[in-house]
């Protein structure tokens, strides 16, 4: 059985959520997930599924966890110590036959001043969320609130899980219409750099593509060809990486 673990006081980050939302303005979760494949990173990818209620949508900021156990005071709670710009993660255990958020609870968000919110689970009150204009991203939407009262446990604000992985106070999400990310803060600053470096290699092919020149000729696929032929250890990234190319690494 999986364990929680938990960090209480969240250390200083290299970035405030200002900078980070300045930083992904022009990115994206597939460029910080190739990033993190070249740097050889640890980032947790939320299950697919996941999306906006207002398409278009798109988040970066600190983490501010919560387990919901029936109750909305929890994230209540949690709203009362999160800084500007965090983002609330939900953590309804993937629940799908209740809506643990809705219009008072994106309401509150909004006043809090916090950036929107991640519910691994479901919401309601979708007409009234999009007229709100708060971020919001779920699994999906049901009529029904909760109609339970768990216990609540000890670090019922300080981790949450998503899917497979538990995330902390101690990290950072990035969401938008291709879905969540999740990282460590630290480091945060080279795996953007490098995102935005790989975004620009990419615009130059797509710009390239456009103008005639192939991506196989950009990337000197029949060199790649003759070479796998010579040594089937060859791989594909290997070349890329020989030849300075971006996409799959």
């Amino acid at each position: 059985m999986w364990q929680r673990s938990f960090e209480i006081v969240p250390p200083e980050f290299a970035m405030n959520n200002h900078e980070l939302r300045q930083k992904f303005a022009e990115l994206s979760t597939p460029l910080l997930a190739d990033a993190a494949l070249r740097l050889r990173r640890v980032l947790s990818v939320a299950p697919a599924g996941l999306h906006s209620v207002i398409e278009g949508s798109r988040l970066a900021g600190k983490v501010v966890p919560a387990q919901h156990f029936g109750s909305v005071d929890v994230f209540l709670e949690a709203m009362e110590n999160a800084a500007s710009g965090d983002v609330l993660v939900i953590d309804n255990g993937g629940r799908t036959d209740e809506g643990c958020i809705g219009d008072l609870t994106a309401l509150e968000a909004q006043a809090a001043d916090l950036a929107g919110m991640i519910v691994w689970g479901v919401h309601r009150d979708t007409p009234e969320l999009r007229q709100i204009g708060l971020p919001v991203f779920s699994y999906g939407s049901c009529p029904s609130g909760p109609q339970r009262l768990d216990p609540r446990g000890k670090d019922a604000l300080f981790c949450a899980r998503v899917g497979e992985f538990d995330v902390k106070n101690t990290d950072l999400v990035f969401a938008d219409d291709d879905g969540c990310v999740f990282v460590a803060a630290e480091g945060v600053d080279q795996l953007l750099a490098t995102a935005h470096a790989i975004w620009k290699t990419e615009r130059e092919q797509a710009r390239r593509i456009q103008s005639g020149e192939t991506l196989r000729q950009q990337l000197k696929f029949s060199t790649y060809l003759q070479q796998r032929s010579a040594d089937s250890t060859y791989t594909f990234r290997r070349h890329l990486r020989d030849i300075g190319g971006a996409i799959e690494e």
